[in-house]
This record gives structure tokens, C-alpha cells and sequence, in this order.
């Protein structure tokens, strides 16, 4: 496998590709350290896989160069406030993207949408932000990817200017689960231990500069991998809300490891590794507890619960019930979108995403006994629709 570089190196070359200098507080360079030696111990990448980890961590770091540069002549964009945002968190796979794209029905509302979150600089601009030509890159990349890996789209359907997670904003600090699969074992395991405070002001720098120009909305986020690092969210955004969604974890890790199988396929050079699947299994179980323990901890008013199959089953009433709590009011117009949305995005709209648990070498009956602590708790006995 040739190198990544070092770090140093990579930092020269983001310098040098964007003429800037200075990338704020030196929090992301432990992330960073962390990525390449993991990456290079691994050594499961094949040339194209290295060439495209080389240039996305190249990347985030440009985009943090670019966020610092609009800092340092625009010091009053740090005035802004982000008051209450509503976090979507939960395992992967438990519906929280389709979630996601209700709540973005609502115009009265904020989501981080793909193209800001991939070039959240120059920052928005109100007159263009339906039509800015980013949007139309990051249409461009999307479709060069539904080339290169046809699979993907199926298991989890994006749009440019439809909601995303937050991971690229973690990544600017080079504390985002978006790493893992790249940066393999070591990186993975460095994530459940490492103090994401610093991820979390970054990404609130982030949201401040996309909001600066725009309306003040009230934002709606996501990514299932806010579980590892709740603590660390609520001390940078002590008024966070969250929406929980729920799923069978029998339906859940195998689908992760299928998806990530799709992933990396032609950036890896060899199958996946033995132990692939539990360690995805040992991720999640570790954030779970760790969102449950904060739940326990007298949070348990912050959180309000969506089951997978309950959200298939009435989409817009699950958003009646949501809205009911978070207060705010659900009109008539925008439960129309919501059920428009639904009806013209069906799940197998991109094809069906088909696998079997033995070809991972999951072993279903373990992984319920795994994670009874959850199941047993947050999901209800009777079977799901199939």
C-alpha cells in the first residue's frame, strides 16, 4: 500500500492548494495522527483507496483552512446563536434518514443540506441558495458514485440539496464515525474513547457561518453517530433536544456491515476482515450505552422515541406526535409535503437493498443476546411489516 503521508505533509498540501494558513485551534491534528497511523497499520486499501483517503482528509482540511479564512475578516460571524436544535440520533438503518427528509419539508425549519455540508464556503447567500452551482456539483459527484458503486444508492438514497448527517462537520475535526471505514480498526476504536468536545465547537463554528446570511431557523440535524459522543454535544449545545429512532438490531448491523461491504469494494484490496462485523457490532453497542446511561442521568425529557416500523406505517402521524412535544405546530400544508415526499420516495425507489447475516458470519441469535439491554427496552415484541 503506498502512503498516506504524514501529517505535516497532508497540512503542506492543503496550504499550498488554497493559499491560506492558518486552520484555527491545533484540536484536529490528534484525529489526524490518529487516521494515517491507523490507516497505514491497517494497510487494507488498495492505490485508488489511499488516493481518495489522501484527498479527502486533503479536503476537510482545505474546507477548515476556508472556514478559519471567513473567520478572520468576518469576526462578527461568531455572534451568531444556535438556540435549540433538534438532533436526530439512534442506530443507522432505523429510518432516521427518511426522518430526516420529513422534517425538511418544513420550510420553517433548518436542515444541513448535502451541498453545505461538503462546501459549506463562500457561505450561503439567501437570493441563491436554491439555485448555487455547488448544488449542482455535488450532483456531478453523486452521479460519478452511483457509477462506481451502483449498490450504494439502493441502501441509502441522497440528494444534493436534500438533508445529510453532520460527519462532515465532525470531520473538520477529524473526529467523525465518516473516517472509520478508511481509517480502519485502530481510528474506529480511538473514536469511542476520545473526547469530542472539540468536534462539536467546530461544528457549531460551521452552522454559525452557514446561518450568518440566512434567516435564523431552528435547525434540524442528524447522524446516528451522535450516540458516542452525546456528552460532549449537550456541553456545546446545552438546549439539544433529540429524536430517537428505533429498529430490531437484527435488522440493523447486518445492514450496516452490507452497506459498508458496498462502501468500500473498490477501495479496499482485500475482503473484508474477519472480525468486520463485530466490530461494527462493538461500535454501536458502545454507543447505545452510552446514550442510554445519558438518558438515565435525568435526560429522559429530551428525548422523544420513533420506531422503525411505526414510522413506516403512519409517517405523518409519528411527525403529528413530534411536533406535539418539541410545541411547535404541524399545519395542514406542510403535512401535505411530508405525505407527498413519502408517497414519491418509496424505500425500494432505488432498488431493494438484499443480504444475508451468514455472509458476514453474524450470528443473529449472539447479536440479540448483544443487545438485549436495548431491544428489550425500546422495541416492541410484535414482529415488523414485511
Amino acid at each position: 500500500m503506498q502512503s498516506l503521508g504524514t501529517v505535516d505533509e497532508l497540512v503542506a498540501q492543503a496550504r499550498a492548494r488554497t493559499g491560506l494558513d492558518d486552520l484555527g485551534s491545533d484540536s484536529y491534528r490528534e484525529g489526524l495522527a490518529i487516521a494515517v497511523a491507523s490507516c497505514e497499520a491497517d494497510g487494507w486499501l488498495n492505490d485508488l483507496g489511499v488516493t481518495v483517503f489522501r484527498e479527502q482528509l486533503i479536503g476537510f482540511l482545505s474546507i477548515r483552512l476556508s472556514v478559519e479564512d471567513w473567520y478572520r475578516r468576518h469576526p462578527e460571524i461568531d455572534d451568531q446563536e444556535i438556540v435549540a436544535p433538534l438532533f436526530g440520533l439512534g442506530l443507522p438503518r432505523t429510518g432516521s434518514t427518511a426522518l430526516s427528509y420529513l422534517q425538511a419539508q418544513d420550510p420553517r425549519t433548518r436542515s444541513l443540506l448535502a451541498w453545505e455540508a461538503s462546501m459549506p464556503t463562500p457561505p450561503p447567500e439567501p437570493d441563491t441558495y436554491t439555485t448555487d452551482p455547488r448544488i449542482a456539483q455535488i450532483a456531478e459527484q453523486t452521479a460519478f458514485m452511483d457509477q462506481v458503486a451502483p449498490r450504494f444508492k439502493g441502501m441509502l438514497p441522497s440528494e444534493p440539496d436534500g438533508p445529510t448527517e453532520c460527519l462532515q462537520l465532525l470531520a473538520l475535526d477529524f473526529r467523525s464515525a465518516m473516517l472509520m471505514l478508511t481509517a480502519g480498526a485502530g481510528y474506529q476504536r480511538w473514536l469511542t474513547t476520545c473526547d469530542m468536545t472539540p468536534a462539536y465547537e467546530y461544528h457549531r463554528r460551521v452552522l454559525k457561518l452557514l446561518q450568518w446570511k440566512l434567516p435564523t431557523r431552528p435547525w434540524r440535524l442528524k447522524t446516528p453517530a451522535h450516540l458516542q459522543g452525546i456528552a460532549a454535544l449537550t456541553a456545546v449545545y446545552p438546549d439539544a433536544r433529540f429524536v430517537m429512532t428505533h429498529r430490531d438490531i437484527a435488522q440493523v448491523i447486518p445492514s450496516v456491515v452490507s452497506l459498508h461491504d458496498a462502501m468500500s469494494e473498490m477501495i479496499r484490496a482485500a475482503p473484508l476482515p474477519p472480525d468486520f462485523a463485530a466490530r461494527e457490532a462493538g461500535f454501536w453497542e458502545h454507543g447505545l450505552r452510552t446514550t442510554v446511561a445519558f438518558r438515565d442521568a435525568g435526560n429522559a425529557a429530551r428525548f422523544f422515541d420513533i420506531g422503525f416500523a411505526d414510522l413506516q406505517r403512519d409517517p405523518v402521524g409519528q411527525m403529528e406526535r413530534l411536533y406535539a412535544w418539541t410545541g411547535d405546530d404541524l399545519t395542514p400544508e406542510v403535512a401535505e409535503r411530508m405525505r407527498s415526499w413519502w408517497t414519491s420516495n418509496p424505500a425500494d425507489k432505488h432498488g431493494v437493498h438484499e443480504y444475508r447475516p451468514e455472509d458476514y458470519g453474524i450470528d443473529v441469535d449472539a447479536l440479540r443476546r448483544q443487545f438485549a439491554f436495548y431491544d428489550d427496552r425500546f422495541i416492541p415484541p410484535a414482529p415488523e411489516p414485511t
